[in-house]
């Protein structure tokens, strides 16, 4: 059962990535990351562009599935509090662009992360 959350988180982080790429948002994404006050924002958005289609495709393949999922947390988390945070709670209903999915996405990865962590080997 634990398959089927990796790969269906998985696979929506790839989608966010694959369509920000596709779109030509990586550049606005940037600006936005400049105006914020983050040094370099392009190379941020970049980054994390990528890292949302390299870190699913590690995960699919189940490699480096719990490194790639606490990145993918600390990438939401901090997306939370920029953008989703001040919006509230609901994220349509009670609201709207609020914090419930990044919420859900997190645990779901920290449970990834908890999951496939390599086991310890013994002493010797």
């Amino acid at each position: 059962m634990l398959d089927i959350l990796r790969v269906t988180v998985a696979l929506l982080i790839l989608i966010h990535g694959v369509y920000r790429l596709a779109a030509g948002l990586v550049a606005p994404f940037g600006l936005w990351l400049d105006g914020l006050g983050f040094p370099f924002g392009y190379g941020w958005a970049m980054a994390v562009t990528l890292y949302e289609l390299v870190g699913p495709a590690l995960m699919l393949a189940r490699r480096w599935t719990s490194l790639a999922a606490l990145g993918h947390a600390f990438i939401l988390t901090l997306g939370m509090i920029l953008v989703h945070l001040p919006a509230g709670w609901f994220v349509v209903g009670g609201g709207r662009n609020g914090m419930e999915y990044s919420v859900l996405l997190i645990v779901s990865l920290l449970a990834i992360a908890w999951a496939y962590w390599p086991p310890r080997r013994g002493p010797g």
